[in-house]
């Protein structure tokens, strides 16, 4: 379903929103922030900084992960009718390609299939110089809600 956008999304999605609905989250503990929905992609930031780097002094292969999982998640949300279903994550895989010490670094999702019980999103984290840092694809699972049991 096409939006304003002219892209895939369920619903007109809402930068403000999405960052005010994960703020009090891991999102919020590793500064984690939207800053773009596109037609087919969202994206979102992370610094590098002593809440994400591990021992070494290196962004941490664990909080690329989270990012690339926050982002892909909350595409595949998106591109649900939240009233009768919800996404889970399934499997998630990265390639860390380059150390990164300090700086940004933004994340950028795109689903590379969308189906009715699955979602597959394709995740590039990259610098501020636009290196490559993490390549991720994270596999989704499509629930249906259901009523509670009485």
């Amino acid at each position: 379903m096409a939006n304003e956008l002219g892209g895939i999304w369920h619903a007109e999605p809402d930068l403000d929103g999405l960052n005010e609905m994960r703020r009090d989250s891991m999102v919020g503990h590793l500064g984690i922030r939207f800053t773009e929905i596109g037609p087919d992609f969202l994206r979102a930031t992370m610094t590098v900084d002593e809440k994400t780097r591990q021992p070494m002094g290196l962004l941490h292969g664990g909080a690329s992960c989270a990012l690339a999982e926050t982002i892909a998640s909350t595409g595949a949300t998106l591109l649900l009718d939240d009233d009768s279903h919800y996404a889970v994550g399934m499997e998630i895989n990265a390639n860390h390609v380059r150390a990164v010490r300090d700086g940004l670094v933004t994340a950028t999702a795109r689903p590379l299939h969308v189906g009715g019980r699955s979602q597959v999103w394709e995740i590039e984290i990259r610098t501020a110089g636009d290196d490559l840092v993490c390549i991720s694809r994270m596999t989704i699972a499509i629930l249906e809600r259901r009523p509670p049991k009485p």
